[in-house]
C-alpha cells in the first residue's frame, strides 16, 4: 500500500475507533459505510493484525487497535497543527516580500511605496533586488517583479501600471547660457550627457549622434549633473517628473519623443497567492496604476 493511502486509511480508522460505530463514522466523513469498512480491512491486512472486533451490535478495539488509535491521534493532531500553521502563515500580513525592480523605478517610486506599506503593516519587511536583470520568477526566489517592457511574459500575471517616454531635459540655467535647441540638428552644438549606451539618441526624426564630456552608468548622478547646469540628458520621463514640475529641469524637443514602454507588475500564476502579496499588489496599483 502506498504511503498516502496508509495515512488515509489510518485517519478513517481513527474516526471509526473514536465513534465505535461504522455508521456514525461514515456519516461524519461523508463516505459510504461500505467504503469505510473496506479501507479498515485494507489497513488491517497491511498491518497484519485485527484492529476492531465487529459484532452485529457493537464495535470494540483490539489491544493492537488501541495502540494504533493512540498513534493515529498523534498523527492527526500533527496534521491539524500543520494545516493551521500553514493557513495562518499564508493569510498573515507578516514576513518578507521579495521584489526585483529597475533602479530608476526603485529610486523614484518603490522605496516610498514599500515604506508607506510597512507603516500600515509593521510585520512586513522587503528584500529588493534593484537591477535590470530579467529574473525568471518561476525559478528565482522573488514574489513579484516590476519591469519596463512592451511585451510582458505570457507565463506571468502582468498588470500594466503606467506608460512613459524618454525625455530630453536640461536646467533653465544651462538653456539660458547655451540656448534652447529648436531641432535635433541643434543638439550637435550642445553638451549631451549620457548613460552607458550607444552614442546616439533615438528620436522621431532620426537617431541623432551626441557628444558631451560625460558618459556614466548611474542615472542619479546623471540627473544631478543636469540639475547643476552641466548639460542635456535623456532619461525616463517618470524619473524627472518632479523636477520638471518644479521647474528645476526643463524639457526640450518634445515633438521628437518616440513611443516608450510601460511599467508592468509581474508575478507567477498562483492559484492561492498569499494575503501579503495580494494586499501589496492592490496597494501598488492604487499608487501607480494608469
Amino acid at each position: 500500500m502506498q504511503q498516502h493511502k496508509k495515512i488515509e486509511c489510518l485517519m478513517l480508522f481513527v474516526e471509526t475507533a473514536q465513534q465505535l460505530s461504522f455508521t456514525k463514522a461514515a456519516q461524519n466523513l461523508s463516505i459510504s459505510r461500505g467504503y469505510l469498512s473496506d479501507q479498515i480491512k485494507k489497513l488491517e491486512k497491511e498491518l497484519k493484525c485485527s484492529l476492531l472486533l465487529r459484532t452485529t451490535r457493537s464495535v470494540r478495539l483490539t489491544p493492537e487497535g488501541e495502540k494504533i488509535l493512540a498513534q493515529g491521534i498523534k498523527i492527526k493532531t500533527t496534521m491539524l497543527d500543520l494545516e493551521r500553521n500553514v493557513h495562518q502563515e499564508h493569510n498573515a500580513l507578516t514576513g518578507a516580500l521579495r521584489i526585483t525592480a529597475p533602479k530608476l523605478l526603485t529610486e523614484r517610486f518603490l522605496l516610498d511605496i514599500c515604506h508607506d506599506f510597512q507603516k500600515l503593516y509593521p510585520g512586513i519587511h522587503f528584500i529588493i533586488d534593484s537591477s535590470y536583470i530579467n529574473y525568471d520568477l518561476n525559478q528565482d526566489d522573488f514574489d513579484l517583479a516590476f519591469r519596463a517592457t512592451l511585451h510582458p511574459p505570457q507565463n506571468m500575471v502582468a498588470k500594466e501600471l503606467f506608460s512613459y517616454q524618454h525625455c530630453l531635459c536640461a536646467s533653465p540655467e544651462y538653456l539660458a547660457e547655451y540656448g534652447v535647441p529648436k531641432s535635433i540638428k541643434d543638439l550637435s552644438a550642445h553638451c549631451c550627457l549620457s548613460a552607458l549606451e550607444p552614442q546616439f539618441w533615438p528620436l522621431k526624426s532620426a537617431d541623432t549622434a551626441i557628444k558631451g564630456w560625460l558618459t556614466i552608468n548611474d542615472h542619479y548622478l546623471l540627473k544631478q549633473q543636469a540639475l547643476a547646469g552641466k548639460g542635456i540628458i535623456r532619461v525616463a520621463s517618470y524619473y524627472v517628473d518632479r523636477e520638471l514640475e518644479q521647474g528645476t529641469l526643463q524639457s526640450i524637443l518634445e515633438d521628437e519623443y518616440i513611443h516608450g514602454q510601460s511599467i508592468y507588475l509581474l508575478y507567477p500564476q498562483l492559484i492561492y497567492p498569499s494575503a501579503k502579496l495580494k494586499v501589496f499588489i492592490s496597494f501598488v496599483q492604487e499608487r501607480l496604476a494608469c
